[in-house]
């Protein structure tokens, strides 16, 4: 078809040249802030386990001087909840608690002793604190524990994560 152009997708990434820069793979998927490179990643949704961990993450922060990356999954439903249809596709739920967290967080005063990020993810909170991990090459994954029938039928997030992790996982009780 001659005279027609098809323009390129604005979401089309950039796949890494390997034959050009063979340590390319190891480079984080997304750019982040330097300052946070070899951080300490922790899981925060606002419960009081979370909270726990927050402050137990502060303070390693603090203790090895660097950032802190705090990151709340959002949650993700199948659409068989909704639609009833097969097979199921997960969809992201809107998730204002993600701001709500953000503004509570930056009025709190004991997050002035560290430098900190809020990063926001939708999917299953094990992959994505990982792969937040992985991108911020972080030091270790600090994550409260899960108490309740939940944790019990479908296992803790805390536990899932110290079987597949790559890096050290802190599992504040």
């Amino acid at each position: 078809m001659a005279g027609h152009e098809f323009p390129e997708p604005a979401d089309r990434r950039q796949v890494a040249d390997f034959t050009v820069d063979p340590l390319a793979a190891d480079q984080p998927r997304h750019a982040c802030d330097p300052a946070f490179l070899h951080g300490v990643v922790v899981g925060f949704d606002g419960s009081t386990s979370s909270e726990r961990a927050l402050a137990y993450a502060i303070g390693m922060a603090r203790r090895a001087g660097s950032g802190l990356i705090i990151v709340h999954v959002a949650n993700r439903l199948p659409t068989t909840v909704w639609a009833g249809c097969e097979p199921p596709v997960f969809v992201d739920v809107p998730d204002h608690r993600t701001e709500v967290l953000g503004l509570e967080l930056a009025c709190a005063d004991y997050l002035s002793e560290v430098p900190w990020i809020l990063v926001e993810r939708g999917g299953d909170i094990c992959h994505e604190l990982e792969e937040v991990g992985r991108e911020y090459s972080a030091d270790a994954i600090v994550v409260g524990s899960t108490h309740g029938i939940v944790g019990r039928i479908f296992g803790s997030v805390a536990g899932r994560l110290a079987r597949r992790a790559q890096r050290p996982v802190v599992v504040i009780p």
